[in-house]
């Protein structure tokens, strides 16, 4: 897909989102908006940095709702990411009981190497370093790469946005080369933080196959109406 040769304007771009917002809302995800506004980096825990990374690496490349559907077992195979030094220390039986569910070794070992690494360097010098170089220290586990370090960041309460197909195609339908200035614009304008415009967008894309012509075609709408203000707070 090119980029659209003009960008649109803010106003535009936020009808366009108040519109995804509202389909997201209304479609039972209000639970999923709620959890990404009130998740933060200071309040990260162990268990918290464990379940994530997993989601994220399951996640690469494959169907949201696959990944959703086997997520209750594996993570009884690991513990319930309580803690990792019991996932290390007991490395090989979590990763056997966790490929009955989801037959990818890779990513089913990368899983128990980052419970390895979090419990070898200590989970208060993870975080300090992950505070300190959000993208770059979360590259270091493996299977995180440039996109899905993005991703994982912001599941875990870094202001960022992921660039992934959905995004991204929304951003060049709107004028933007660059997710991370399409989503900010957003938040800028609106006031939702830049990880809940992202989840926003990206659940409204899941919904429908269409998702690109329809929000375009909201962001020329008629405008926004005193009973879509609820929809910015």
């Amino acid at each position: 897909m090119k980029l659209a040769s003009k960008k649109l304007s803010e106003q535009c771009l936020a009808k366009a989102y108040i519109h995804a917002k509202m389909s997201v809302l209304s479609a039972g995800y209000a639970d999923e908006v709620a959890w990404q506004r009130t998740v933060s980096l200071a309040s990260l825990t162990e268990s918290d940095l464990l379940r994530e990374t997993a989601w994220v690496i399951l996640s690469a490349g494959m169907r949201e709702s696959i990944v959703r559907r086997k997520f209750p077992e594996i993570s009884s195979s690991f513990f319930e990411w309580e803690s990792a030094r019991k996932i290390a220390e007991s490395a090989n039986a979590c990763c056997l009981s966790a490929l009955r569910h989801f037959n990818h070794s890779g990513k089913i070992r990368a899983i128990a190497e980052v419970a390895q690494q979090i419990s070898s360097e200590g989970f208060q010098s993870v975080r300090l370093n992950i505070a300190a170089d959000p993208i770059n220290s979360l590259r270091q586990f493996p299977y995180i790469g440039p996109v899905t370090a993005f991703h994982l960041a912001k599941n875990i309460g870094i202001s960022v946005a992921k660039a992934d197909r959905h995004l991204s195609r929304l951003a060049l339908g709107a004028g933007y080369d660059d997710v991370h200035a399409f989503c900010r614009s957003i938040s800028e304008f609106v006031g939702d933080n830049v990880e809940v415009v992202d989840i926003v967008l990206w659940r409204f894309a899941t919904l429908s196959k269409t998702y690109l012509p329809e929000f375009l075609a909201s962001a020329h709408s008629s405008g926004i109406t005193s009973d879509d203000d609820h929809f910015l707070e």
